[in-house]
C-alpha cells in the first residue's frame, strides 16, 4: 500500500529478467578507495534522526547447508558474479501505474476504510488492486509477486472484510519466519484499530506458554504463525484448524525451500475440505505448481511479477583482494552507508561479525537462528526506528521483512541461490526509493 502509484511496466504475466551484462568490468576494487573519515556509524555520534529517511573472515567454504532454511544444496557455485551487476532504473523512464480502484472505492466496511485512510494509503498497489476485489467475492487466489509491493495488505484487507461480516470466521495465516509473522501481526491489528477484532501471533523461539495463553484469553478471528509452532499448538489441542474456514500460505516458495512442506500438508489436512485458501509466493516453480494443485480451488492467478530483481536498486560487485574485515569497514565509514543490512552464510558468522564491527565502534547488532526471539526482535526494531545502523544477518531477514529506508545491502558472504540474492537485496530500494547493493567477491571468481 501507498500513497503514491505504484510503478511497473507490466500488470498480468509474470517473466525473469537478468539485464547485467555478460562480461562486465565495474565494481569496487579492494579497500583502498574508501574514505577513512567517521561516518555515522560510530557509536560516539548521535543517532541519525528522522530525516534521515557467517560472516567470519577468510575465503566462503562452498557446500554445506545455508542457515537460513533447511537445504543442502551446494553453496552458490553456480552464480556468476555478472549477475551480482545492474543499474537501476530512472524513476522518470518508468511508466506509472494506474489503479482501476481506489481504497475508498473498495465495497468494505466504512471503518476499516477509515482505519487505511488513518495509515495513509489512498492508492493501492497493483498487486492490491488485482487481487482484492477477488478476495472479496471468495475467489482462492495465487498472488506472485516481487517483494516490496504490497502482498500483506493484498490479503489483510480483504479478510478483516470477512470477519466484520461474520465474527465467527477463522483466519489462518502461515509463513516462514518469526519476524515476518510478527509483522503481519502489527500490520494487521493497525487495520482493525476500534473494530473488535483480535489475532494472535505463534512462533517458535518465543515462549509456548504465553502463546498459549493468548489463544485461551479470548477469541481470536486470525491466528498468524509459523509451521512447527502452529503443528506444535493443534497436536496440543490449542488450535482446532477444523474451525478455520480461510487459510493464507504467505512466501510459500522460501516455506518450500526452508523444508516446511510436511507440515504444510499437515495443517492443511486438519482444515475443512472447503475452505478459502490465498497463496502468495515471488516465484512460480514447478514445486509452486504442483502445491497450488493441491491446496487450491480452481484459482484466480494474479501475476505482477515484472522481473528477478527491483528496478530501484544499483547492484554491484565488491572485489576483495585483501582483508575482508577492512574492506567492509572502508564501505561503512562513508557517509552514504547510513542504514546498511548486512548478509551472511552462517549464524556462526554473523554473531562473529556483529561482535567485530560492535568492537570497532559501529552501532550494530545481528539476527539469526540461534538468537532468542525476543532479542531477534528487539534488534530489529532498533534497526527499524534507526537506533542501530547496521543489522547483520543470514537469511532469515532475507523475506518479506518492511525495513524502511534502508540505503544498502551488502552480501558479505554470496548468497546459496540466485533466488536468495534477489530477496536479499529487495529489503533496499522498497517502493518508490532507490537502493545499493553490494556483493563481496573474494579471489578471481
Amino acid at each position: 500500500m501507498n500513497t503514491n502509484s505504484h510503478r511497473s511496466n507490466s500488470t498480468s504475466a509474470s517473466h525473469s529478467s537478468n539485464n547485467a551484462p555478460k562480461r562486465p568490468t565495474s565494481g569496487y576494487q579492494g579497500s583502498k578507495p574508501y574514505r577513512s573519515t567517521k561516518g555515522p556509524f560510530r557509536s560516539n555520534r548521535p543517532s541519525f534522526g528522522a530525516n534521515r529517511p557467517k560472516f567470519g573472515g577468510g575465503k566462503p567454504s562452498f557446500g554445506g547447508r545455508p542457515s537460513g532454511g533447511g537445504r543442502g544444496a551446494a553453496f552458490s557455485q553456480n552464480i556468476h558474479f555478472s549477475k551480482f551487476i545492474n543499474k537501476a532504473t530512472p524513476l522518470e523512464a518508468e511508466v506509472a501505474y494506474v489503479p482501476d480502484n481506489k481504497f475508498s472505492e473498495f465495497i468494505i466496511d466504512q471503518r476499516l476504510k477509515q482505519n487505511i485512510i488513518t495509515k495513509g494509503y489512498v492508492t493501492p498497489t497493483l498487486i492490491q488492486d488485482k487481487t482484492i476485489p477477488q478476495i472479496l467475492l471468495g475467489k482462492d487466489v495465487v498472488g506472485i509477486a516481487n517483494t516490496g509491493t504490497g502482498k500483506t495488505g493484498a490479503f489483510l484487507v480483504p479478510l478483516i472484510q470477512k470477519v466484520i461480516l461474520n465474527k465467527f470466521e477463522r483466519v489462518l495465516i502461515m509463513v516462514p519466519t518469526r519476524e515476518l509473522a510478527v509483522q503481519i501481526n502489527q500490520e494487521l491489528r493497525s487495520f482493525v484499530t476500534n473494530l473488535g477484532i483480535f489475532s494472535a501471533c505463534c512462533v517458535g523461539g518465543a515462549s509456548i506458554s504465553g502463546q498459549i495463553a493468548e489463544l485461551r484469553q479470548r477469541n481470536n478471528n486470525f491466528i498468524i504463525g509459523t509451521p512447527g509452532r502452529l503443528k506444535d499448538l493443534v497436536n496440543r489441542k490449542f488450535i482446532d484448524l477444523n474451525k478455520f474456514g480461510t487459510i493464507v500460505l504467505d512466501e510459500a516458495d522460501r516455506m518450500l525451500d526452508m523444508g516446511f512442506i510436511a507440515d504444510m500438508k499437515y495443517l492443511m489436512a486438519k482444515m475443512p475440505a472447503k475452505r478459502h485458501t490465498l497463496f502468495f509466493s515471488a516465484t512460480m516453480s514447478k514445486e509452486i505448481e504442483v502445491l497450488i494443485k493441491t491446496f487450491l480451488h480452481e484459482p484466480i492467478i494474479v501475476s505482477v511479477r515484472t522481473g528477478d530483481t527491483s528496478k530501484n536498486v544499483d547492484q554491484d560487485i565488491v572485489r576483495v583482494t585483501g582483508d575482508k574485515m577492512a574492506t567492509l569497514e572502508g564501505l561503512l565509514k562513508q557517509a552514504e552507508f547510513y542504514k546498511v543490512l548486512i548478509f551472511g552464510r552462517t549464524k556462526h558468522g554473523v554473531e562473529k561479525l556483529s561482535k567485530k564491527l560492535i568492537e570497532k565502534g559501529f552501532k550494530a547488532d545481528s539476527i539469526h537462528g540461534n538468537k532468542p526471539h525476543s532479542k531477534r526482535q528487539r534488534a530489529l526494531g532498533a534497526f527499524k526506528n534507526n537506533s542501530l545502523a547496521i543489522l547483520v544477518a543470514t537469511d532469515v531477514a532475507a523475506r518479506g521483512l518492511d525495513i524502511p529506508d534502508v540505503s544498502h545491502v551488502i552480501n558479505y558472504d554470496v548468497p546459496a541461490t540466485y533466488d536468495d540474492y534477489v530477496h536479499r537485496i529487495g529489503r533496499t530500494g522498497r517502493g518508490d526509493k532507490k537502493g545499493k547493493a553490494l556483493t563481496f567477491i573474494e579471489g578471481n571468481r
